[in-house]
């Protein structure tokens, strides 16, 4: 009965008006990426509660690592689904699961390779990723026991990915639930109660991945689930992996860039303002990442409409999908960029009480917000490629933003404006990042409407 309720609701992609399903579809999908990013806040505001300034410059300093390990999740887990929507749009329900197989394994080898090249660099890295004498110590704890829990929250993020886009969005949102609830409750136990301090939040975290990724993983071994486990579909196809790797490579590059840049970020930040503004951007970078959390999950919602509709053929549906999702993301980083604007302390104050912490963040959020607003446009932009599997487009868009504007910015504008030069570097490529875009957009979205087949045209 269950399955056959769910693949009624994956027919119902070409069939339901646009609004509903976006509503039923993203609303699960921000509800849970909202509370997974609680993850990282509530983490970054017990410790900067609990431990220091210091401790919270130190968590910035780990970002790059986490977004190497988000990258290859995100390579993975949303090339997967985007492929799972377009093969239940051709009706092609084996592939769909051969890509869930290959997807599994692919998620194991990487994250071997990585946690052990981290477990045996971890200081260099560090170092490299713009850690000093005094934020080092702080760094490395948190990242000596949150790197298992790297394996584990990589599993649980890709597949869930993956069951939302096989017609399971309410219950993709109930693992990220529970996830985040065991870690607000397990936090403060370890980091208050059993005096843990940072390590103690990695802790708490690994814990509570652990517990979110058994639900995702017994929703997969559930044969009544739409696509499930089963024998034949771990064997990795070179088709499969190229599918799924050429989709995923531009949000994955998106994470790697900002890698990149936190590692550029932090290394620029230590020579012109010290570990305090590390400490700021790090508060700033909790504070965007929440509001564009809301965006991707959006852009989860969204992304099976669009990807089914597109293997269907029904170009329309496809485009009314694509800009609604366009007015709601624009409206949320509009919010987001005037409360960063108007209310900076209050930001600040919620992370940290350290006088000298909260003059820095102040100061760069009211410079650094300035374009946020454009940003939900881009992201949104960037999933419509993905979701079509046009994936040179995709990882072009991802580039702009992340690469080809801001890096040539920090570089430039610190040395002549110093420190607010990195702030300024934000908005300025927000601004050049969303007139190439819109450009493309236009020019994709007109070819489109001149065939009434998409497919016959990528």
């Amino acid at each position: 009965m269950v399955e056959r309720e769910e693949h009624r609701s994956i027919s119902d992609l070409s069939t339901r008006p646009i609004g509903r399903l976006l509503w039923e579809y993203s609303m699960p999908a921000i509800v849970g990426m909202v509370v997974m990013s609680l993850y990282n806040v509530i983490d970054r505001i017990f410790i900067g509660r609990g431990v220091g300034a210091e401790a919270i410059a130190g968590l910035a300093i780990t970002f790059p690592v986490m977004n190497i390990s988000a990258a290859i999740g995100v390579l993975i887990g949303a090339g997967a689904a985007a492929r799972v929507s377009i093969m239940l749009g051709q009706r092609d329900r084996r592939g769909a699961e051969e890509v869930l197989g290959n997807s599994t394994v692919l998620i194991l080898v990487n994250a071997v390779i990585y946690l052990t090249l981290f477990a045996i660099f971890l200081d260099d890295i560090l170092r490299l990723f713009g850690a000093s004498d005094a934020t080092l110590p702080y760094a490395r704890d948190f990242m000596a026991w949150i790197l298992p829990g790297m394996l584990v929250m990589n599993v649980m993020y890709s597949l869930n990915n993956v069951m939302r886009a096989t017609g399971y969005p309410r219950m993709a949102m109930v693992t990220m639930f529970i996830g985040a609830g065991c870690n607000v409750v397990l936090a403060p136990i370890f980091i208050f109660l059993l005096d843990m301090g940072i390590k103690g939040a990695a802790i708490a975290t690994d814990l509570s991945m652990t517990v979110g990724m058994i639900f995702v993983l017994a929703h997969f071994f559930n044969k009544k689930s739409t696509v499930h486990f089963r024998r034949g579909i771990y064997r990795l196809r070179w088709r499969i992996v190229v599918g799924i790797i050429g989709i995923g490579a531009a949000p994955s590059i998106i994470n790697a860039a900002s890698c990149a840049i936190n590692i550029l970020i932090n290394r620029t930040l230590v020579e012109m303002g010290g570990d305090l503004a590390v400490g700021a951007a790090g508060i700033f970078s909790t504070y965007t990442s929440l509001l564009c959390m809301v965006v991707v999950g959006l852009c989860q919602g969204v992304q099976p409409i669009i990807g089914y509709n597109y293997g269907a053929g029904h170009t329309e549906r496809m485009q009314r999908a694509f800009w609604l999702s366009v007015l709601i993301a624009t409206a949320v980083t509009t919010v987001g960029c005037f409360f960063g604007l108007a209310t900076p302390g209050w930001i600040a104050l919620a992370f940290t009480d350290n006088a000298e912490l909260i003059a820095v963040t102040v100061n760069g959020l009211e410079i650094s917000m300035l374009a946020f607003w454009a940003v939900g446009f881009q992201i949104v932009s960037t999933t419509l490629f993905q979701s079509i599997g046009m994936a040179g487009k995709s990882i072009f868009l991802s580039l702009i933003r992340q690469v080809i504007f801001l890096i040539p910015l920090l570089v430039v504008l610190p040395r002549t404006m110093g420190l607010d030069g990195v702030w300024a570097s934000f908005p300025t490529s927000d601004a050049f990042s969303t007139a190439v875009t819109l450009g493309m957009v236009i020019w994709q979205l007109r070819h489109l409407r001149r065939h009434d087949n998409p497919l016959s045209h990528t």
